[in-house]
């Protein structure tokens, strides 16, 4: 009978919002009764000086800070038990990660590693962590990865070349502090790609099978903010109304796919992420076009909602038009923001497809793709990418 029932919970951190909310930093960390924190950042997070105005901030209000700015682009499994050890002699009582997707992934790992004693690598998949960690507060500098307000947290098996997904709600940090000042110091790439991912996480939330009501207003704003402001703000990167925009679109996009979790785009961009290095939200723009086409007769309303937001005729037009109409304007919006296509422009070698398919089927985020697909089926999706 419960299986039966259709019931959904939703997961959220507190948040704060707006323009100079950093400022709040030190009585946040106050509040949760911080003696010393653990700072988790990287290298250009430091050159960019906003390191050193969390610390003034901090010390402000009384706060010492431990820091560790060690974190790759996507993040290890040795830099996060690298992060951990350092974190278990420091003497801090909270964490804090200041960064992007990648920091606020590495912060989640030291704080999962520290409470339960494993490597990061045993608490892939879903429901694998078992005790919760220190208070962790996020603090994004770009807008789009949504770790900052979501239960996934994304780490790079260094030796298989993978990237695996951990799926908990002690993932889930527990302040997030979005001050749209912090994602100025984006170049046009980072903020193209990082505005990719935020899109793909909206429609991929959206189509979902754990979608529900709950999720669903909060995919569509996502949708429609990224549609209007992506291609404004990549043409003006300093303008501060245009990233809080992109910042709230980010939030939305993270309160859905968190709690709708995601699917084949991500499920492939993991894999190919993970074999080749390369930036996460480029790695779902390459692919987001030909899920799209696998995935829409399992779900056509829902991508003719999406259609819909980006202007698509659907009145009058056949099931294979429509799908049509969606990637031309998918096409032209990637095009209008200066996203190149193709896989093999990255160092995608035909005789890669077969591993990456299979890394990528073993995925969690596959589970909730509305289309079961085979192998074969992402080999062939990988391959109309290429």
């Amino acid at each position: 009978m419960l299986a039966e029932l259709n019931i959904r919970k939703f997961l959220a951190p507190e948040i704060i919002f707006g323009d100079g909310a950093i400022e709040l930093l030190g009585r946040s960390a106050l509040n949760f009764g911080a003696g010393r924190v653990f700072i988790v950042t990287d290298s250009g997070i430091v050159n960019a000086g906003l390191l050193a105005k969390a610390q003034d901030i901090l010390l402000s209000s009384g706060v010492q800070a431990v820091v560790y700015d060690r974190v790759s682009p996507n993040p290890r499994d040795y830099e996060v038990m690298e992060a951990a050890e350092l974190y278990r002699h420091s003497g801090c009582d909270i964490i804090i990660a200041l960064g992007g997707g990648s920091s606020m992934d590495c912060a989640k790992g030291v704080s999962i590693v520290s409470a339960n004693n494993k490597h990061i690598l045993e608490f892939q998949g879903v429901d694998n962590v078992e005790a919760p960690g220190p208070p962790l507060i996020c603090l994004p500098t770009t807008a789009g990865s949504s770790a900052d307000v979501s239960q996934f947290a994304i780490i790079n098996n260094s030796a298989d070349k993978v990237k695996v997904a951990i799926i908990s709600k002690t993932v889930v940090p527990d302040l997030a502090i979005l001050d749209p000042g912090l994602t100025l110091t984006m170049d046009r790439n980072l903020t193209l790609c990082t505005g990719m991912d935020a899109l793909v996480h909206a429609i991929e939330a959206y189509v979902s099978s754990a979608s529900s009501q709950l999720t669903d207003v909060h995919a569509l704003e996502a949708i429609r903010l990224i549609h209007r402001f992506l291609p404004q703000v990549v043409d003006h990167l300093d303008d501060i109304q245009l990233r809080e925009q992109m910042l709230l679109a980010s939030l939305e996009a993270g309160l859905a796919f968190s709690n709708a979790s995601l699917g084949a785009v991500h499920a492939m961009a993991h894999s190919l992420g993970g074999m080749l290095d390369l930036p996460h939200g480029e790695c779902n723009g390459l692919l987001l076009d030909a899920v799209i086409r696998f995935n829409y007769p399992a779900v056509p309303q829902r991508y003719d909602q999406i259609g819909a937001i980006f202007g698509v005729a659907l009145a009058g037009r056949s099931e294979q038009e429509r799908c049509q109409g969606l990637l031309d304007a998918i096409g032209a919006f990637k095009q209008r923001l200066g996203f190149v296509p193709g896989l093999a422009k990255r160092g995608v070698l035909p005789q890669d497809l077969g591993t990456l398919a299979r890394k990528a089927l073993a995925d969690p985020c596959m589970v909730t793709n509305p289309r079961r697909p085979e192998v074969s089926d992402i080999e062939a999706i990988y391959a109309e990418a290429f």
